[in-house]
Formats: C-alpha cells, structure tokens, sequence
C-alpha cells in the first residue's frame, strides 16, 4: 500500500512503509501548504525541473533528513553545490531507490533558477516527468509541461495507475489539453496538480474531473493535506 499525500501546488509525497518521499517541494511560501519543511520526513527528494515554485524547499529537507535528491544533471549539481547528496540523471534513464525505481521522461516546459538581485539566470537542464514503479504500482508525476504527442508513447511503455497532471493554463497546459493528455496515458486516476496557488492559474478542480468523466477516466481533485491510498 502506497500513501500518496498532495501537499499543495505542485508537491506530492509517497509513503510506503518505511520509506517515504517527496516530489517538487514548495512549502514556505505556498499559503494553502499545510506543512512546513523542518516536519517532512524523507529518504528521497525528487524534482522535475528548477522553477522556484518546485525547488523551494528541496535543500532544506534534502538536508534535515540527509535524503538524497534526485534531479537532472544540471539541476542536481546546482543542488550538490548547496551541500547536498545528490544522484544525478537524465531522460530517457531509470534509477533504483532500492524500494522503488524512477525513471525520468520528457516534459515541454522551461526549466531555470532565477537570480533577481543578480538580474541573472542559471540554466538548468530540461525540465522532466518522473515515472516512480513501487509496490507494484506506477505513479507518473508530469511536471511541467504542455499537451505533447509522445504521451501517447509514454501510455503505451507504462501502465499507469495513477498520474499527477498540471491544470493551471499561463504556465502548463490547461484543463482540455490535460484531459487529452490524461486519454493518451492511459492513466486509470489523475489528479490536477499546479492550479489555484496564484490568481495567474486559477482552475476548478471538481470542473476538471467532471471533464475526465466524460472521457470515462477517474479523477479526484485533492486538496492541500488530503491523502489517498494506492
């Protein structure tokens, strides 16, 4: 049994025995996060590309646990830099974790660490989706990322139970694209991700798994600190 808890925006924790971690945490600064990162308790912290709003809070907890990041190469030397263990990889890779494998697919986004007082930008690496095969259960968590044919591949490699996609619009794709998107994998339950943390990406979540219904998908709209089993 896996424990899939949503923490807000774009951030997921899995828990499965003894073995837990966390998926694109942005916590201090997230007003619906209902956690905070000094009580995250992880072996692992995994990121989908280098946007704030995903990387926040990945050294502090990498670090109070002495978890390891996994993250692009780019990323995750950035990352080492900050004193942090880190296990680089790229798409197209798989990685064992020892009580579950991840592997990295491609995601359509853009992926950078902005440096406003420097007026500077550090490049990254491409941004990713994880794919994460535990407890005979396979999790995909897109990232960021927009409606892209290659899902339909994506679909037909991994047999997906459940899939986080991004719903916010501005940024990602929105609610239409996401359903098709959802249709393509193949995912037997989506939850939206990556909406209503700003006014810019305002969605209705319940609209959106109205939406998936007609396509005869499951969907659950999680709110910040809700939680389902796998």
């Amino acid at each position: 049994m896996i424990k899939v808890e949503f923490h807000g925006h774009s951030c997921v924790q899995l828990t499965g025995g003894e073995h837990s971690l966390i998926i694109d945490p942005f916590l201090s600064d997230n007003p619906d996060a209902r956690i905070m990162p000094d009580s995250v308790r992880v072996q692992h912290v995994l990121l989908t590309h280098a946007h704030s709003d995903h990387i926040q809070d990945a050294a502090a907890i990498a670090l109070n646990n002495d978890a390891q990041l996994i993250a692009i190469h780019e990323l995750a030397n950035y990352m080492s830099w900050q004193g942090v263990r880190t296990q680089d990889m790229n798409i197209g890779g798989k990685l064992s974790l020892g009580y579950a494998e991840v592997h990295m697919v491609q995601a359509f986004h853009s992926s950078g660490i902005v440096l406003p007082d420097e007026q500077r930008i550090i490049y990254a690496g491409m941004p990713a989706g994880l794919i994460l095969k535990w407890e005979g259960k396979t999790i995909l968590h897109a990232g960021d990322t927009n409606l892209f044919s290659d899902m339909k591949l994506i679909g037909e490699r991994f047999d997906i139970d459940l899939a986080f996609l991004p719903i916010g619009d501005l940024y990602t794709m929105g609610p239409e694209d996401a359903a098709l998107a959802a249709e393509w994998l193949k995912a037997k339950l989506v939850v939206p991700v990556h909406y209503n943390t700003f006014e810019l990406i305002s969605q209705d979540g319940e609209a959106f798994v109205e939406l998936l219904g007609k396509r005869g998908i499951q969907g659950r709209a999680l709110k910040p600190g809700e939680s389902i089993e796998l």
